[in-house]
């Protein structure tokens, strides 16, 4: 590894670990620290400590696995394989199964401009809208509609399965939205059709000069259309004219990995994502 892709890969790790620290404590096992948030939300992972001086291992990983079962939290643990190639083999044995998502950053100069991308417009959602806490409704109900059809086959859930996704914000939730978008630490982004409504939708997350681009689903029903691409090129561009210098995101497949780099995305190394390997019926 040469020392610049090196300095990449500290980069990516230092913003792995800061994501959740405004609305999480730590708990730390041996070469693991887990995330507890604090509050309603989306739960966090596990991942190694940036501080540590060793391998996180097998006994590390049940500690954790332990406590996450006492919280009522999913066994989810995460990590860039380039920065710690000994814990695929360690996760495996433990009995999770791991996805190893391809790691991809934006090239900046390779980012298509939108006039070679989908024809529908992509908005990106303004905090101070009135129509806020519906617009982020209708991204995560699209996201829960494409996320439970893997992949970017056509299929048939469409605006009547994302209908019945949606459901009314918390407060705290909706707060948490609105603040993070304010303050320039997330960006959400919303396709639609006068016929159709939100068909496909997308999230960055954001810490100083860094950001992952994340929640990237269109419904099965109105795939094939570039909207997947469109959203991820959208929020790419928002996020250059913030000021930031380091884009990245990781992909679900090697096919997926494909339309990203169409956008303008190469391939630098492998996100692991491990969780319990589903007992088989």
């Amino acid at each position: 590894m040469t020392s610049t892709q090196k300095e990449l890969f500290d980069r990516l790790e230092r913003f792995y670990d800061a994501v959740p620290r405004d609305v999480a404590h730590t708990e730390e096992f041996g070469g693991l620290v887990l995330f507890v948030r604090d509050g309603a939300g989306w739960p966090f992972y596990a991942r190694p400590r940036l501080d540590a001086t060793e391998s996180p291992s097998a006994a590390d990983v049940a500690d954790v696995r332990q406590r996450q079962r006492e919280l009522g939290l999913p066994e989810v643990f995460e990590w860039v394989h380039e920065n710690h190639p000994d814990l695929l083999a360690v996760a495996r044995s433990a009995g999770l199964a791991v996805l190893e998502a391809p790691l991809m950053v934006l090239d900046r100069d390779a980012l298509l401009p939108a006039d070679r991308l989908a024809s529908l417009p992509v908005r990106i959602l303004d905090p101070t809208a009135p129509g806020f806490a519906a617009d982020i409704a209708a991204r995560r109900a699209v996201a829960a509609v494409g996320f439970a059809a893997p992949g970017t086959a056509v299929g048939g859930a469409g605006p009547a399965a994302r209908d019945t996704a949606l459901i009314e914000l918390p407060l705290d939730a909706l707060d948490e939205e609105r603040n993070r978008t304010i303050s320039g630490h997330r960006v959400s982004a919303l396709v639609e059709t006068p016929a159709e409504g939100a068909v496909a939708s997308g999230m960055a997350l954001r810490v100083d000069d860094v950001a992952e681009i994340a929640g990237i689903a269109t419904l099965p029903s109105a795939r094939r259309r570039g909207l997947g691409a469109a959203v991820t090129a959208a929020l790419a561009r928002q996020l250059l004219d913030d000021g930031t210098d380091l884009v990245f995101l990781s992909a679900g497949s090697e096919e997926i990995a494909r339309v990203y780099l169409r956008v303008g995305f190469r391939r630098i190394g492998t996100a692991c994502i491990a969780e319990p390997t589903p007992v088989r019926g």
